[in-house]
């Protein structure tokens, strides 16, 4: 069994060999992440009898965390998309930033809607308005897909009701004898967010010029088409607070029981409500309404079977990248960080930055990764001189840049952003994996401005 450094070289060369595998030798991502998950587990767990119970574990666990919610988000965008109301929504913010800035547009709308959102699923529900701002405004959508992508990323490793910095505050704060303020640091992370939200619109920009999305060239007779002639195609199209309801009200159920639950309060009815799943399926009753609203509710089945076959492909190579993070967290890997943690407390918050950031690349989920480094983080508070609250909140924000750090194949959330984005693996790798590189780099230069006045 592999351990310590050689298995950290190992997991290097392994990442190494997926990315060759999927954009060059044009294996799918589904068999590459799966194959070279078992490898690694060969070699780094010790009880071979368990390693077909850990990628099981894996497997199953991205379906319970996020696989019905990214079907109802999908369902949610195809009602969106077949009633006009997509188009509607793309008309009113069009409206709101000018028809020049659907990339601004989009940025903005993703940081906003993923403090109470899963970026994931965030995403999924977003996605429609993208598309339909695209043929509005005929600008890239490999450039809206990024910018989308960076907003909804910053807010969800930096502000809290997101679990991810929930968790860090409440072990950040304990670890220095504080009570958990919650709304420092959310202040906190918004203003951290400035300098990343900055640098991913202008990524989205240049990015949008050197990649093409599969849709740009599929729906070329669409954006040819006049904004009056497209609306004409889907007949009257609903008001703005119809077509905006099935994405406003799950955000706002989410979002109320995310509140009540930092206030201390739990009412069951909010919490019900409150859970994702559910959110999801009353936007979806919502979209219904539009659907026999538009005189088009024969047509539910198809758009139902539609949405289980565009998430399909999603879903698995999804579970794949959670079986490779589940073998990740079953190996020494995170030990043998842990345990070398003393050699980087010497650049303060450079440190938590550089530790989530290799937690994150290695095992793929930002939340983990914030977690996990604020349990080792806390014990050395004292150690890296951060004893305030001011300079718990910059640590809890120090290690959800680090989480930024990057999103490549092992993440679900670049398989959803490559998928519904309609670009191909190695297009990824271009946009979601180098572009949350840069707002990762550009955050934690934002926090070491910040903490020359937060002590």
């Amino acid at each position: 069994m592999l351990t310590g450094l050689a298995l950290l070289l190992v997991f290097i060369a392994a990442v190494i060999l997926m990315i060759v595998a999927i954009s060059k030798w044009k294996i799918h991502p589904f068999f590459s992440i799966m194959g070279v998950s078992l490898i690694l587990a060969l070699l780094a767990i010790p009880d071979i009898t368990t390693i077909a119970d850990i990628i099981g574990a894996g497997f199953s666990g991205t379906f319970t965390s996020i696989g019905i919610v990214i079907i109802l988000g999908a369902l949610v965008g195809l009602l969106l998309e077949k009633t006009g109301a997509a188009l509607k929504m793309a008309d009113c913010v069009v409206r709101l930033v000018g028809k020049k800035n659907p990339e601004l547009a989009m940025l903005i709308m993703g940081w906003i809607v993923s403090i109470p959102v899963f970026c994931d699923s965030g995403f999924v529900v977003l996605n429609p308005i993208r598309k339909a701002l695209v043929q509005r405004t005929k600008k890239s959508s490999v450039a809206c897909t990024v910018a989308l992508s960076m907003g909804l990323y910053i807010s969800h490793c930096f502000i809290p009701p997101t679990p991810g910095p929930i968790a860090a505050a409440n072990t950040l704060y304990e670890g220095i004898g504080a009570e958990t303020n919650l709304l420092q640091v959310m202040g906190i992370g918004a203003l951290c967010s400035i300098l990343p939200l900055i640098a991913g619109y202008f990524f989205a920009v240049l990015i949008g010029k050197k990649v093409k999305a599969d849709d740009e060239a599929d729906n070329s007779a669409a954006i040819g088409m006049t904004y009056e002639d497209l609306v004409a195609s889907y007949g009257k199209l609903p008001n703005g607070w119809a077509a905006f309801a099935p994405i406003v009200v799950p955000i706002i159920l989410m979002g109320l029981a995310c509140a009540l639950s930092m206030g201390g309060k739990s009412i069951p009815l909010f919490v019900f409500l409150g859970k994702p799943i559910i959110a999801l399926a009353v936007g979806v009753i919502l979209g219904v309404i539009l659907l026999v609203w538009s005189g088009k509710a024969g047509e539910f089945y198809q758009l139902s079977d539609d949405t289980l076959r565009t998430c399909g492909p999603i879903l698995f190579v999804t579970a794949a990248g959670g079986v490779l993070g589940k073998v990740i967290a079953n190996s020494d890997l995170i030990n043998f960080i842990q345990n070398n943690a003393g050699v980087l407390q010497t650049l303060g918050l450079v440190f938590p930055f550089l530790l989530a950031a290799l937690l994150k690349s290695a095992q793929g989920s930002s939340t983990v990764a914030i977690t996990t480094t604020a349990g080792i983080v806390a014990p050395l508070m004292a150690t890296l001189g951060y004893v305030t609250p001011g300079s718990a909140a910059l640590i809890v924000v120090a290690i959800g840049a680090g989480a930024m750090v990057v999103s490549h194949a092992n993440d679900s959330y670049f398989w959803v952003v490559t998928k519904f984005g309609e670009m191909k693996a190695q297009d990824g790798y271009k946009t979601q994996s180098i572009g949350t590189l840069v707002i990762g780099v550009a955050a934690i230069i934002n926090v070491l401005l910040v903490s020359l006045f937060i002590k």
